[in-house]
């Protein structure tokens, strides 16, 4: 669980209120009794991509950080501010896989409301098989379908978005996936 609540304001620093402010507002936030500014808790912006090779092959990341220290991953990060959607998960492609790709649709948005959290990967060609991984990532490889390493996948988003585009690819269609994960939702 993360802390929804803040403790003193970003703009005057008094202690802040835990209320439902007088603007109409139904839910209760963190209001400054001095400055009456409401400060928001929103969730965060998980974008990535599912690159692929021309046989169909997918790229993943073995993870060089915490959380999930040598787990495989799809190439994802927390977007930045002043970035797209787009731009966040091309960048965070660059920077763990040093991948280059050609950004493709949306491919699958999971709602993590539970830990405060989207996540949204991106489908990506790989232009090339020679990649740069960057200090987030041990290495970086390709898998077949049957090569994933199932069981040790960082997280249970990744499984999730993979068993769709293999499940996708095997039918020759890509569609767009929405889902809600849950703590205890079946991969």
């Amino acid at each position: 669980m993360f802390d929804r609540h803040v403790h003193h304001c970003r703009r005057c620093g008094t202690a802040v209120e835990q209320r439902v402010p007088d603007d109409g507002d139904t839910r209760v936030r963190a209001v400054c009794p001095s400055c009456h500014t409401v400060h928001y808790v929103n969730p965060l912006l998980v974008v990535g991509t599912v690159p692929v090779w021309q046989d169909g092959r997918v790229l993943l990341c073995k993870r060089a950080i915490e959380p999930r220290y040598g787990k495989w991953t799809l190439p994802a990060g927390f977007m930045e501010l002043e970035e797209t959607t787009q731009a966040g998960a091309a960048r965070e492609t660059d920077e763990e896989a040093g991948a280059r790709i050609e950004m493709g649709p949306l491919f699958s948005l999971i709602n993590l409301a539970v830990v405060g959290q989207v996540h949204m990967f991106y489908r990506a060609t790989l232009l090339s098989d020679v990649f740069a991984p960057g200090d987030e990532s041990l290495e970086v490889r390709l898998f077949a379908q049957d090569e994933v390493p199932w069981d040790e996948l960082a997280f249970s988003t990744v499984h999730m978005t993979l068993k769709r585009h293999f499940e996708d690819a095997a039918r020759g269609d890509f569609g767009f996936h929405h889902m809600d994960w849950q703590p205890s939702s079946p991969r």
